[in-house]
């Protein structure tokens, strides 16, 4: 699964390669134009929500919040963390994503993932541009970053 995020209007070459035989990719908001969704849909399905600086009619579609099943796996999709209004332990979830910090950031609270692949849209202050990819193997996921100006890959 590709996990992106604040695109802001900007699909890097660079970030389609790295989401490239993705089954699922998940964008996780302020995509920026609706032309991005096209192209990331030439490469697999994708689950995307409207950010904060989404606008027009297009993103109007865009729903705030989206949940969806990969393998065994339930995840959750909004742009700001903190509007989650529920708790994913409780509700059964696997994986949390959101975007909006443009800091990739990966940690684990009371079972769930809560993972931000970072921005791979225009560089902000000083952070890298990334995206990242979960891979649903048993009995471990595995969870990595993907640099896109130095192709560098890391795990959280």
């Amino acid at each position: 699964m590709g996990i992106i995020s604040d695109t802001h209007g900007l699909l890097r070459t660079e970030a389609l390669s790295a989401l490239q035989g993705c089954e699922l990719i998940v964008h996780a908001g302020d995509v920026g134009k609706q032309e991005i969704l096209e192209q990331l849909q030439k490469l697999a399905p994708v689950i995307a929500v409207r950010g904060n600086t989404d606008g027009g009619i297009w993103a109007s579609n865009l729903p705030l919040g989206a949940t969806a099943k990969l393998g065994n796996a339930t995840i959750l999709v909004l742009h700001i963390l903190e509007h989650l209004d529920l708790d994913p332990a409780v509700a059964g979830l696997n994986l949390v994503v959101s975007g909006h910090s443009h800091k990739p950031a990966c940690t684990t609270k009371s079972g769930v993932i809560y993972l931000n692949p970072g921005s791979a849209g225009p560089r902000r202050f000083k952070l890298p541009i990334t995206v990242a990819r979960v891979h649903l193997t048993e009995p471990l996921w595995r969870i990595t970053f993907i640099d896109l100006e130095t192709g560098a890959i890391f795990q959280p």
